[in-house]
């Protein structure tokens, strides 16, 4: 089964080009997560989050860019590695990684240096237009530690565990996938539980 995942950095993007090319790779369209207004920087995207937790060994996970996965060298390594040990094969845009490859291992480096750097650059080029007050004005506040859409998808996991009586176990695997202790997984479900009117 392949599932694939996009991502676009504001509400203003368009992410139906992604969409497409996922679809045109072989996706089911029912089996591609979006975040919409995260950048690549912030891991706690409640889609990557859910698209890492859709994968079981054999599957593949697709991006259509490194940059939609992560623009950070050292986060990427992590979740690519991650899927590796769990027995998922990683493909970005047409190109499918080989963990047994090192010039496979050089080229994903490659990619992910190159995806931060231009993260970088989009900061410095932020920064610049943050200096002009009419561009201050328009600005949002920071999305919290873990955004609601987070806490909802890390409560639907919880809730599936429980169905199927895993208890601890579930709570377990949905802290790794999520990169969070245990306690934060029964504190995000919490969380949900009240702004959904459950106490």
């Amino acid at each position: 089964m392949k599932v694939g995942y996009s991502r676009v950095s504001t509400n203003e993007q368009d992410v139906s080009s992604q969409r497409a090319f996922l679809i045109a790779a072989g996706v089911d369209e029912e089996r591609i997560y979006t975040d919409v207004g995260f950048t690549g920087r912030n891991l706690q995207r409640a889609g990557l989050h859910q698209a890492l937790a859709a994968v079981r060994h054999g599957d593949t996970l697709v991006v259509p860019k490194m940059d939609r996965l992560a623009r950070n060298v050292e986060d990427t390594l992590h979740i690519v590695r991650d899927l590796t040990e769990r027995g998922v094969i990683f493909q970005m845009g047409h190109t499918v990684y080989d963990p047994r490859d090192p010039w496979s291992k050089l080229f994903l480096t490659f990619l992910a240096a190159i995806a931060e750097a231009e993260g970088g650059w989009i900061s410095l080029r932020t920064q610049e237009a943050m200096a002009r007050p009419s561009v201050r004005k328009k600005l949002k506040g920071r999305q919290p530690a873990i955004p609601p859409e987070t806490d909802a998808a890390i409560a639907k996991l919880l809730d599936e565990g429980d169905r199927l009586d895993e208890g601890d176990q579930s709570a377990a695997e949905v802290a790794r996938v999520f990169r969070i202790s245990r306690s934060g997984v029964y504190r995000a479900a919490a969380r949900h539980r009240i702004r959904l009117g459950g106490g």
